[in-house]
């Protein structure tokens, strides 16, 4: 079987990786499980919460998102993300040049969120063609003083921050900028391409964690919104129902996905945060938000029944929440200018 690019499928995660797993130990208090992107280690009196995750791609912002998207995984624990190990792996005949580069992207997003950086490996890999930056993220907390992505609960209400396809949108907007500015405006193009600015949940994950009620969160990454709801639901055990109409899509992602021909909602959405919290809390979380100006929508809501995973769709038809088979980023990168 090929694999489809990204996440592998989630039969072959629980099916084949999950079953080798090594020795099993008293501290693993949270281990691998699907949809959550995190461990949580017994440290006595303390939780020590771990999150590890590459990043490919061009040498511009590889340094800056990596430590971001860890960091992103740390804080929807509702914990502050403190400690950074990396592992930057460079193609061959690469110089200093792209080793500072790097460094200094990782220097200015560690010293803006308070991490630091406490070890690592950087070597020139023959057959790389591009770099790869993998971090490993940590932060310690009060014992059982976290919330995962699995612990959502029938009735609560499912909150959604920023919006949809974030990330998909500034890389699409970035990589294929000489194909989209035949089809969107000058002043679209760039707004799409700051998007990166918004890709930190940090903020946004604590404040809604001190403000009370929150069981679970979760960032959507690849599969977009509808697949971190997805994951959500499964680490949760429950279903869940969403309203399309409710599900925040900015005017430039809009119009990149329209040109491309894919869905906002399955595109990868780094810098949104899915927040399931008890229907008293919800209003208040969103307010809270609001007030450190961070768009925050009631999205939906779950479910006891878990098989029950549901979209009502802007006419208010009921149908099947669809599950992304691989993310719509891949789609657009992999297609063909034709204009």
């Amino acid at each position: 079987m090929t694999l489809p690019p990204g996440k592998i499928p989630i039969d072959i995660l629980k099916n084949v990786v999950f079953k080798h797993l090594g020795s099993a130990r008293k501290e693993v208090t949270l281990g691998p499980a699907a949809g959550i992107d995190g461990a949580v280690l017994d440290l006595g009196e303390k939780s020590l919460i771990v999150s590890m995750d590459p990043i490919t791609g061009a040498v511009e912002r590889i340094g800056w998102l990596a430590v971001n998207v860890n960091a992103n995984d740390i804080a929807t624990f509702g914990v502050e993300p403190a400690f950074l190990f990396s592992c930057i792996l460079l193609p061959e005949n690469s110089g200093k040049k792209t080793v500072e580069t790097i460094s200094q992207q990782m220097d200015a997003a560690t010293r803006e969120l308070g991490i630091a950086i406490v070890g690592g490996h950087c070597e020139s890999t023959p057959g790389l063609t591009g770099p790869i930056v993998v971090c490993c993220i940590m932060g310690t907390t009060g014992k059982d003083q976290y919330v995962t992505a699995g612990g959502a609960k029938p009735g609560d209400k499912l909150i959604l921050t920023k919006s949809a396809g974030i990330e998909g949108t500034a890389i699409l907007a970035s990589d294929r900028e000489a194909e989209l500015t035949k089809a969107l405006s000058t002043e679209t193009l760039s707004k799409a391409k700051h998007f990166y600015s918004q890709i930190s949940v940090v903020k946004e994950a604590l404040t809604a964690f001190r403000t009370g009620g929150v069981h679970a969160m979760h960032d959507p990454t690849e599969g977009g919104v509808l697949n971190g709801i997805h994951e959500m639901a499964e680490a949760s055990g429950i279903g869940v129902r969403v309203f399309k109409k409710e599900i925040r899509v900015q005017n430039e992602t809009e119009q990149i996905c329209q040109h491309f021909k894919i869905d906002p909602l399955q595109l990868i959405s780094s810098g949104a945060l899915l927040i399931a919290a008890s229907e008293e809390s919800a209003q208040k979380i969103t307010g809270k938000l609001y007030e450190q100006n961070i768009q925050a929508s009631i999205i939906g809501e779950f479910l006891e029944d878990k098989e029950q995973r549901l979209l009502v769709t802007e006419e208010g038809k009921t149908k099947k929440l669809a599950r992304p088979v691989s993310d719509h980023l891949w789609t657009a990168l992999g297609r063909q200018d034709t204009a």
